[in-house]
């Protein structure tokens, strides 16, 4: 992907607009250092041409002089901390939005892209781009600025100089220009193999336990090795590619100091010159010299910032298979679910769903069961969109789904998994997802509505006790109650269960029965199970077989059917064929 350099603007105007006042203030300082930067040289001139003058002349000309440099650094050391303010704040708000885009994407992109390649774009990608906001306006700019004026004042002095700095800097900016277009990929390339390690990492910490019990040790270290060392040939390459195309510039700069210096020779010999003017002309070049190596430096960086804001671009612009609707007025109560002739896979050439069709009526609840593969959770997805149907059409409330916003759906639906994500905060904070809004006592009213007041009373700090990293501090049966309690706060029309007993023993199950009776009351519920101790509750049964309905009913009436397949397991008692 090739950015072009509007791109760059429309990104720095788009995150640098709204600090429009520090941006403004940072230009001021700017204009200021490099107008001293331009004056300084025309006092050694000066001062050099008058040093048989008078003595006082002289030292006011170097008082003046020592006074200037002190303003410039003052002034240079404002315009940097204001740079890097911006910079930061700018990159900040760049990492917001894309993480928000990334939660936004549909499952299907989720199921392609791993945690830690996701983690490296959007705070690895983006913290190269550091230099790039805060750097852009203080070196790119400010030494371009400064570059213009150099040869506007040498041109002024003399113009064989000012002609000769103006052709060496269009022939370096020129080959500056070319040189980027050579180094770019293999910078790119290296920020793609540091994506790849960092995935391999993540995956193979979580997975530590697995890892360590199966022996799989040796693996590991073997594919580690193989993405280490693709790392290092990529940071090797994109290294000497940077250093030739530093080394390319200093040789040029250098060859133009030289030029500089003999031409300035020549007129002093022959008496077109003065030996002020040469050392003025000589500390332009200087100048000259040290705004082209800033340059040179930033556009170095710029080949890391083009090649994370190449990924970055194509990260922002992936589409979202998931269109918001355009919103629909939201019924009260609990809702009803219909799915009518849906089907879905995951790809085109897999079918996962096929031609399913039942209703369940408002305040009614569903037992889900089926093997392992028929499709019981993919079935709830389309409910709440992670993905959509192919075909059919799934109804929540009577509306299509797809008719409502995003937001509005996802808040009518509480969902309990059998994997409860918790945070490294506290319980408050774990149930209320860090809503300030939701009072404490509102919280004690739910842990005392579903029978969990004894589950609070065992937590050594109340409300503010303190998980540990990934809530290890609790076991799978309080992270259950958790959970539980974090929905019910929700307020849902519509509560899934996705097996979320499948990993309780039966007496911790039993103990958090009444707390799954409670948070049913008054809502719609489908209970994914593995057990048919589970659904011995529910209103009605669907069982899946191969993405297809096998049976679905009223649980009392297929449970006295000899003919049913629900009855069948409840007289056999073979739950295993449901796992």
């Amino acid at each position: 992907m090739e950015l072009s350099f509007s791109h760059y603007m429309s990104l720095l105007h788009r995150y640098l607009r709204p600090q429009w006042l520090k941006v403004c203030l940072l230009l001021l300082l700017l204009a200021g250092s490099i107008g001293l930067e331009l004056y300084n040289p025309q006092l050694l001139k000066h001062f050099i041409d008058s040093i048989r003058g008078s003595l006082d002349s002289l030292l006011w000309l170097s008082l003046l002089f020592i006074g200037l440099i002190c303003l410039h650094q003052i002034l240079t050391t404002l315009a940097s901390y204001l740079s890097e303010n911006i910079g930061w704040q700018a990159t900040n708000e760049l990492r917001l939005d894309l993480a928000l885009h990334c939660l936004n994407l549909d499952m299907s992109f989720h199921k392609g892209h791993t945690p830690g390649e996701l983690l490296e774009r959007v705070d690895g990608d983006v913290a190269q781009l550091s230099d790039f906001f805060s750097q852009f306006i203080f070196s790119m700019l400010g030494r371009g600025l400064l570059l213009v004026g150099i040869l506007a004042v040498t041109f002024w002095t003399d113009g064989r100089l000012g002609l000769l700095l103006l052709a060496s800097t269009a022939l370096l900016l020129v080959s500056i220009r070319s040189l980027r277009g050579i180094t770019a990929p293999s910078f790119r390339a290296a920020r793609q193999a540091s994506a790849e390690l960092a995935s391999f990492f993540e995956e193979r910490l979580i997975s530590i336990e697995d890892i360590s019990s199966n022996g799989a040790q040796p693996y590991v270290l073997a594919r580690l090795n193989h993405l280490s060392r693709r790392s290092l040939r990529c940071n090797r390459l994109s290294g000497v590619s940077g250093r030739f195309f530093s080394t390319t510039v200093a040789m040029s700069i250098t060859l133009t100091t030289a030029a500089v210096l003999t031409l300035g020779a020549y007129l002093l010999r022959h008496g077109q010159m003065s030996l002020g003017t040469i050392y003025a002309t000589y500390t332009y070049t200087s100048l000259l010299s040290s705004s082209l190596n800033s340059i040179t430096l930033q556009l170095n960086k710029m080949q890391v910032a083009t090649a994370s804001l190449q990924r970055i671009t194509e990260l922002y612009n992936t589409p979202n298979a998931l269109l918001d609707g355009p919103g629909a007025e939201r019924p009260e109560g609990a809702l009803a679910v219909t799915f009518k002739q849906v089907g879905f896979g995951y790809s085109p050439e897999q079918s996962v769903l096929q031609d399913i069709s039942f209703e369940l009526a408002q305040g009614r609840t569903l037992g889900l069961l089926g093997r392992t593969g028929s499709g019981k959770t993919t079935l709830t997805r389309l409910l709440y969109r992670t993905y959509d149907t192919r075909e059919g059409a799934v109804l929540l409330g009577n509306i299509d789904v797809r008719q409502y916003k995003l937001s509005e759906l996802r808040s009518r639906i509480g969902i309990v998994t059998q994997d409860v994500q918790l945070f490294q905060a506290s319980i408050r904070d774990n149930l209320t997802f860090f809503d300030a809004n939701i009072s404490d006592e509102r919280i004690l009213e739910a842990l005392v509505h579903l029978g969990l007041t004894s589950w609070y009373e065992s937590l050594p700090d109340g409300l503010d006790t303190t998980l540990a990293p990934a809530g290890k501090s609790l076991s799978s049966g309080e992270s259950q109650l958790l959970a539980f309690a974090r929905v019910f706060l929700q307020n849902p029309a519509l509560v899934i269960l996705d097996e979320a007993s499948s990993r309780l023993d039966p007496m911790t199950e039993k103990l958090i029965e009444g707390a799954v009776q409670r948070l049913l009351e008054g809502r719609t519920g489908i209970i994914i199970a593995h057990h048919l101790e589970t659904v011995r509750h529910v209103d009605n049964i669907l069982i899946l077989d191969e993405g297809r309905i096998q049976e679905y009913g009223p649980r009392q009436q297929l449970a006295i059917d000899p003919t049913s397949r629900f009855a069948h397991l409840l007289q056999t008692g073979l739950t295993e064929v449901l796992a």
